[in-house]
């Protein structure tokens, strides 16, 4: 069956009027792009992880923060003292910050014949050598001081922010830049928190996106004259790529989304993809058009439209459907990729059958390529390549196949990750910093523990100290913190003991002492104000998502064994990460089985037959394991975006074997033996193949520009897979189907 082109020619002008104008209105929408950098709106709010963060947020206030850290030889040193109280102070009138932790701020508990005193860490900035070390070894003492906001060595100190839920981002930093400007000092200071992350990543996203225009549509173009040699072989491809880029784009927020990390790739892939079709239809337009044929513009496009279109169809189908298995992703910026990526992608295949063709047919016919121009070189090289393929069939498959075999090796070394200051190199100031929280104050990443119950209970409170002793223990845990360790502080100061009191009344005393020197909000984020419910927060002083949720892991355990009657919630940003991991592991064989099993069975549809819906997946089957093995092998972990990678590599790697299928099966219908009807296919659409991969090749090579890791990594894989697939539709399927002569292919 021949595609029905004298239609698209007869309402050639319709067609091109309803394209134009249905692009404005998203063009239109593009006003309203708004970025979303927060890590949280990665997941759905229906995850456990999400609702946790919500619950220990609505008790004890928002768990955001914003954290300086001051360096110096010694931070107890007068001027030093002096900035940090500064700081402190100018913290502390920052709009949204409800309460400000600092050394100045923390208190000393100390026993005395009455009971106990309740005083300030650091009384006074020491005038002299003799206050500065009794004030070291006072500090020393304090479990809530060292550790926390003052280094073990006090070679740093920490001024801690800690927002209420109305706080901005852009607001918050712009204002702590200005805190920083107003308090100059020799010492090192770098601003920490995931406020000043998220901030650091929104504006790196739209840098990356102002990067990759530019040097994508240079690169883009280039390659269209390079590949087409003619004005009309460039415009028309890259003018609807440009339209399906604003078409899904301006959907963003029409559907009510935001830009995330995730999202800057979009305008690539589809510069990088949504050329395909079009190039597949121009250069074969190129080949129909040579000299003493008596065809006109319009004939000439019907002719090649009749024989493309359903192929074109086919390829386009499967490649939207590869993206459309994304929505089976847990990851919510994935799943919205996957829809705006199809929508495009589908705009480009309709494109490709509709408007590329009436535009062509409403040109003037060019003149003639000559043979060189039309690829001299690539027809000797793809002339070459059968020859050799086909000369040597059953080598060349066992080759392949046990090149993927090696490439495989490294799969039980494939790592996820989740941890956002993975987003950068190392000497990004985003990682500098959080390693100099790591190094001084137990860790960059917290994990919370709401426990409800009567926490005046002696057995509750020896269940949140064991708890915290446990997670203490850990060597991936820097900095625990909760209201059991001071009640053993203050049971230390008043009776000498370093236990929990064994009855609720010498608790309370505890608690009521306390209050007589100290105040109630000393405790806010630790025990709420009827003590129903306590916190127990630990800081991880690691990177890895691995590590972070081994910690998650532990906490889970204890609660489970120890904590039984009581109500364990689990939070902060590592359960977040944690939870992230199994999103991502989960989402990527979802996403990964739909893929295959919806493009086999639009090949299968598209063909007519299930063995060609198999053979179609041949090279993939063969593929994806090899590229998890590759990262596993060279440490590229598994993340939010490189999770992507098996739907495109699905869903674009297919055509090149699909448009090979096709022509292989209409040459061998049309009476040519096998051998002869997969030279013919290599030598005709071999071209257009060639000419597509490269597209995708260095469409994705832009991202290498980008300032996130991830999306660097994402684009080196999307160049090995696609080149893979390629190869395999070149080199693998040839002298496969030549081998085994599939009955599909052969005249009915």
């Amino acid at each position: 069956m021949k595609f029905p082109s004298e239609w698209v020619i007869r309402l050639a002008w319709p067609i091109i009027l309803v394209f134009a104008i249905g692009t404005i209105p998203f063009l239109i929408q593009l006003r309203g792009i708004e970025i979303d950098p927060e890590i949280k709106n990665q997941l759905p709010t229906s995850m456990p992880a999400r609702r946790s963060v919500a619950a220990i947020e609505q008790r004890f206030g928002g768990s955001e923060l914003v954290m300086i850290v001051i360096e110096a030889p010694d931070v107890l040193a007068p001027e030093t003292l002096a900035r940090i109280q500064k700081l402190a102070r100018g913290v502390a009138a920052i709009p949204g910050v409800d309460r400000v932790i600092s050394p100045l701020s923390l208190t000393q508990i100390r026993g005395t014949p009455d009971g106990m005193a309740v005083e300030p860490a650091i009384p006074a900035i020491p005038a002299t050598d003799a206050a500065r070390a009794e004030l070291r070894a006072r500090l020393s003492s304090n479990p809530l001081a060292v550790g926390n906001v003052l280094a073990r060595d006090f070679s740093a100190a920490s001024v801690i922010g800690l927002l209420g839920n109305d706080a901005k981002d852009s607001d918050t930093t712009a204002a702590l830049r200005k805190v920083l400007e107003g308090a100059p000092g020799p010492e090192t200071v770098r601003v920490g928190g995931m406020p000043e992350v998220r901030q650091q990543v929104s504006e790196d996203i739209r840098s990356d996106i102002r990067r990759f225009a530019p040097i994508g549509v240079a690169i883009m173009l280039g390659f269209l004259f390079f590949a087409l040699r003619q004005v009309r072989g460039v415009l028309i491809p890259f003018g609807i790529q440009i339209m399906a880029i604003v078409i899904s784009m301006g959907l963003i927020p029409v559907l009510g989304w935001k830009v995330q990390m995730v999202t800057v790739t979009l305008p690539v892939m589809l510069l990088a993809i949504g050329n395909d079709h079009t190039v597949h239809l121009v250069a074969r337009y190129q080949d129909e058009n040579v000299a003493g044929r008596q065809l006109g513009p319009a004939q000439l496009t019907a002719r090649v439209l009749r024989e493309l279109g359903f192929p074109i169809l086919t390829a386009g189908i499967t490649t939207v459907a590869g993206f459309l298995c994304l929505i089976t992703h847990i990851v919510v910026p994935a799943a919205q990729l996957g829809v705006l990526a199809a929508v495009g992608l589908g705009f480009v295949m309709l494109a490709a059958v509709s408007l590329a063709p009436a535009l062509m047919a409403k040109l003037p016919l060019p003149k003639p390529l000559p043979s060189s121009a039309r690829g001299g070189w690539l027809d000797r090289l793809l002339h070459a390549n059968a020859r050799l393929v086909l000369g040597h069939r059953k080598p060349v498959v066992a080759i392949s196949l046990l090149l993927a075999m090696l490439a495989s090796a490294g799969l039980p070394w494939l790592e996820v990750d989740t941890n956002p200051l993975n987003y950068y190199p190392q000497s990004a100031a985003v990682p500098t910093t959080a390693r100099a929280i790591n190094e001084h104050f137990g860790g960059s990443t917290e994990i919370a523990v709401m426990v409800e119950g009567d926490i005046q209970d002696p057995a509750v409170m020896a269940k949140l100290d064991a708890l915290e002793r446990s997670l203490r223990a850990m060597p991936q845990v820097g900095f625990t913190m909760s209201i059991a360790q001071v009640v053993r502080t203050m049971n230390r100061a008043v009776s000498g003991e370093d236990a929990i009191p064994d009855s609720r009344e010498a608790i309370a005393q505890l608690f009521l002492l306390y209050s007589m020197g100290g105040s109630s909000d000393d405790f806010e984020r630790m025990v709420d104000f009827d003590y129903t419910r306590a916190l127990v927060t630990a800081r991880v002083s690691s990177f890895s998502t691995a590590e972070i949720a081994a910690v998650v892991e532990a906490v889970e355990a204890f609660a489970a064994r120890e904590l039984a009657d009581q109500k364990v919630t689990v939070g902060g940003f590592g359960a977040v990460f944690a939870e992230l991991v199994d999103a991502i592991v989960g989402g990527q064989i979802s996403s990964l089985a739909w893929s295959f099993a919806v493009v086999f069975l639009l090949n299968a549809l598209g063909f007519r037959s299930l063995a060609a819906g198999l053979y179609s997946m041949v090279p993939l089957a063969i593929a994806v394991p090899a590229l998890f093995g590759l990262m596993g092998t060279f440490g590229i972990e598994l993340n939010v975006v490189t999770a992507m990678l098996s739907s495109i590599m699905i869903g674009v790697g297919v055509d090149y074997t699909v448009h090979f299928l096709w022509r292989y099966r209409d040459e061998r219908q049309s009476g040519h033996e096998a051998d002869e009807a997969a030279r013919l296919a290599l030598t005709t659409v071999g071209r257009g193949i060639v000419f597509n991969a490269l597209a995708v090749v260095l469409g994705f090579s832009v991202l290498a520009f980008s300032n996130f890791l991830p999306v660097q990594f994402f684009g080196f894989l999307v160049v090995v897979s696609i080149s893979a697939c390629m190869l395999a539709a070149l080199v693998l399927m040839p002298p496969l189907v030549v081998w085994l002569d599939p009955r599909f292919a052969r005249a009915p």
